[in-house]
């Protein structure tokens, strides 16, 4: 029986935890994932993890922030003029938005305030600034 390394195309299940224990994403109720490692697919600290596990093998792995989505960035929070908005858009705080960049591809917003005339929206990951943890349990190695 082989051991992960990079490059290798891996199906693992999850459970991601935040530091208070609360789960944010977990694949037990589906298929595992699959994924190649060293295509950028997961977030370093993640593919670290996976790195010299064996099949069948379980482990629980911490990841800090800068493994996983960063920091929060003050530069991703926007105002926005409630004028560029949709007619059919009642901004809320903590409403999802989803924007669509200049090359067709979707970038997920979040709603932090919502004033008279503008809302501010924040463009950083929903776990930026956040240390996660992930139970793993490798399945295969292909």
């Amino acid at each position: 029986m082989g051991k992960v390394k990079a490059n290798d195309t891996i199906r693992v299940h999850y459970t991601g935890k935040l530091a208070d224990g609360q789960i944010f994403d977990s694949s037990l109720e589906r298929e595992p994932l699959e994924v190649t490692l060293g295509q950028g697919a997961l977030i370093p600290g993640f593919e670290k993890g996976l790195i010299d596990m064996e099949v069948d093998e379980e482990k629980t792995i911490l990841i800090p922030k800068e493994e996983a989505y960063g920091e929060v960035m003050e530069e991703l929070f926007q105002k926005v003029s409630k004028n560029d908005l949709p007619d059919t858009i009642t901004p809320e705080v903590g409403m999802g938005l989803v924007a669509t960049r200049p090359d067709g591809s979707e970038q997920q917003l979040r709603v932090v305030d919502v004033q008279e005339e503008h809302i501010v929206i924040d463009a950083n990951h929903p776990l930026a600034g956040q240390d996660l943890t992930f139970d793993l349990k490798l399945v295969e190695i292909k």
